[in-house]
């Protein structure tokens, strides 16, 4: 059956208000999905934050969460350690914090996972109104569980590509670089806090991403 100009005309029009529709009843759906649907959508989102993450070189690679030195971007590691620093040495060691930081991505699916578990997801309102409403909740309310166990596997990781041997060569005779928090302590803690940076900035892209298809919502895959 052939149909005239203004039947198509019709059917386009409805055909557009039905997907308005869609992308409007989008937030609703979502604030009545089940807490396992939330999980879900924020477990696919940290799943493939810390994939990227963990591919050698990722962390380097992308400036906008590249690890550095502690002190104001790793400036005062640099004068501290003067010639060190003019011989590219502390460029070699960044490249291993940042080494560490993705082993340690690749590491941490499970401590992700449990956190995710362990939070009322149903409580709280920018799940709905926000585009990375679950990356934030859970960096709210998990950030400090998190980094408890995050800690722990940069601390192995950066021991075993070499970061602590390369940090106490550089810091033989300098003993102001412990007040710019070059210690192994020192430097764990600014890794993990900079690596799970990161690896949230990484999540809030990865929901962004899940949220902009309405279909998602419609089948019911969060």
């Amino acid at each position: 059956m052939e149909w005239d100009e203004t039947e198509i005309q019709r059917r386009m029009v409805l055909a557009g208000a039905a997907g308005m529709l869609a992308l409007a009843a989008a937030p609703t759906l979502l604030a009545k999905t089940p807490t396992g649907g939330v999980k879900s959508l924020i477990g696919s989102a940290s799943d493939g934050a810390l994939d990227k993450l963990a591919q050698p070189g990722a962390f380097y690679a992308d400036k906008a969460v590249r690890i550095l030195l502690p002190g104001a971007g790793g400036k005062m590691a640099s004068k501290l350690f003067g010639m060190g620093d003019k011989l590219g040495l502390t460029t070699n060691l960044t490249k291993s914090l940042n080494d560490a930081g993705g082993k340690a991505a690749g590491e941490a699916k499970p401590v992700f996972r449990a956190a995710i578990d362990n939070l009322r997801w149903s409580d709280a309102p920018a799940l709905v109104s926000k585009k990375d409403g679950a990356t934030r909740y859970l960096q709210t309310s998990a950030g400090d569980v998190l980094f408890g166990k995050v800690s722990p596997l940069v601390g192995s990781a950066l021991q075993n590509v070499g970061a602590f041997r390369q940090l106490d060569d550089l810091s033989k005779g300098n003993k102001l670089l412990a007040s710019a928090g070059l210690t192994h302590d020192g430097l764990t803690r600014s890794v993990t806090q900079q690596a799970l940076k990161g690896i949230f900035q990484y999540m809030a892209s990865e929901e962004a991403a899940l949220r902009k298809n309405p279909a998602n919502l419609l089948k019911g895959i969060f």
